[in-house]
């Protein structure tokens, strides 16, 4: 599985890279802030919403430390998705939230 920091993840960001980002957190810890261009589907939801994903798009995977988010990328990973882990999470995350 790739990973990439959440600082890696910040710069590209911020050089205007397009990145899919997915949230994997629970509903509430999103209510703290999330990655502004980042979607948010909850790890427990991923499997019922896959079809809402492009086989032809990467995705980063965010999630608090980045182990929920390592279990949804290992998973999209088996069904054929191009996917990468931002490792470290939202504990890492030093850029802007909303």
């Amino acid at each position: 599985m790739k990973t990439m920091t959440a600082k890696d993840v910040e710069h590209k960001l911020a050089a205007g890279e397009p990145l899919n980002m997915i949230d994997v957190r629970e509903v509430d810890e999103v209510k703290e802030g999330k990655i502004p261009s980042a979607i948010h589907i909850p790890l427990g939801l991923i499997e019922f919403r896959i079809h809402e994903l492009d086989k032809n798009k990467e995705y980063v995977m965010a999630c608090r430390s980045g182990s929920r988010s390592g279990l949804a990328a290992r998973f999209l990973e088996s069904q054929g998705f191009s996917v990468i882990n931002m490792s470290g999470g939202m504990m890492n995350w030093e850029g802007p939230i909303e």
